[in-house]
């Protein structure tokens, strides 16, 4: 049982335990640098510990904090550097969580591994698994857990994923676990409430300021670190005068230190190119539901697996290059990737 030392986790523990299952607690020791919003603190290792005390389970931790920097912090940090908006809670889970820890968790013996996840694993008539949305529509992390293949899902298991947050709490406090009433991670684990996504980046990398300008090419700002520009940002673009009307970051060219602005309309494309696809099956063709986020809503397009190429049902915003695009029939998720880059940046005049 993988304990992040929140509420979820430990309540799925509970419940694995109270079904019969010889459950072992384990907590993955990720990131050794400062942490205060995740899930990688002290406090957290020593809450989990706690939670396991409390339901007579061994708990023990694993240090994976060589493979977490090589395969979620440094692409986090060079994507970032290449003018792409990655999402590391996904890496996390696509490197360490179904990959490292269910390759120990198979080495030690053991059957499965379990999440504290709000997702649910189901099965079809053929025998093949797919994930597919938690009962908690406001908690739902199936977006996150897009990337899982049929050996992970046959070996992964999911104890909350139908309950609502309420549920959990409920069985936390009924439990008296010491996490009932801690809050829910927000962040990510490796970026202080402190110093936040801009002293994390620049403490690791060297800035570069860039020309900002309009659609016709017209300079009209600058920024200071285009590295933290992201498509859709409105704010912090340096902007001068202007007619009022609310301008977003619609291109972001790196390499000629570039952003294009424009307004709301600008953002609008009839397509996205998906690229490194994973699919819980055979890829789809033609109407699908694609999310664009882990708390957004999935909306009507078609797929076209020859090109990787989502057709929107109406014009959709732009999605920054990088972020990953997740493919739903239903409440089941058929699979994913993520958004290509595409700069249309133009050299200023």
């Amino acid at each position: 049982m993988a304990m992040s030392g929140g509420v979820d986790s430990s309540v799925a523990a509970a419940l694995l335990r109270e079904a019969g299952h010889e459950v072992v607690g384990v907590t993955m020791k990720l990131w050794g640098g400062e942490s205060d919003t995740g899930c990688c603190s002290v406090s957290d290792v020593d809450d989990a510990r706690r939670v396991a005390r409390v339901l007579g389970i061994q708990h023990h931790v694993f240090n994976f904090g060589d493979r977490f920097t090589a395969d979620v912090v440094e692409p986090y940090i060079a994507a970032h550097a290449g003018g792409i908006t990655p999402n590391p809670c996904i890496e996390c889970n696509r490197h360490l969580k179904f990959d490292k820890l269910l390759r120990r968790a198979h080495a030690l013996g053991f059957d499965s591994i379990a999440t504290g996840h709000h997702a649910r694993i189901v099965e079809r008539a053929d025998g093949s698994r797919r994930i597919a949305r938690g009962a908690d529509a406001g908690k739902d992390q199936s977006y996150v857990l897009y990337m899982l293949e049929q050996h992970q899902l046959a070996a992964t298991m999911l104890p909350v994923g139908g309950l609502t947050k309420a549920d959990v709490r409920a069985i936390a406090t009924d439990l008296t676990l010491p996490t009932a009433a801690k809050p829910d991670s927000q962040d990510v684990c490796f970026i202080t409430s402190a110093s936040g996504r801009h002293g994390f980046l620049r403490d690791r990398l060297e800035f570069t300021s860039a020309t900002v300008v309009d659609s016709a090419g017209r300079r009209v700002g600058n920024v200071d670190a285009i590295e933290l520009v992201t498509i859709g940002q409105r704010k912090g673009l340096g902007l001068r005068g202007g007619d009022g009307e609310p301008r977003y970051a619609v291109d972001v060219d790196v390499s000629g230190k570039t952003v294009v602005v424009g307004d709301e309309c600008d953002l609008l494309e009839p397509t996205t190119t998906l690229r490194d696809l994973t699919w819980a099956g055979v890829a789809p063709r033609g109407a699908v539901f694609a999310q664009c986020g882990a708390h957004g809503a999935a909306l009507a397009a078609t797929f076209d697996p020859s090109s990787n190429t989502l057709t929107w049902a109406s014009s959709h915003r732009r999605v920054a290059p990088g972020q990953a695009v997740v493919l739903y029939d239903g409440d089941e998720v058929l699979g994913g990737g993520l958004a290509v880059s595409r700069s249309r940046a133009r050299v200023p005049r």
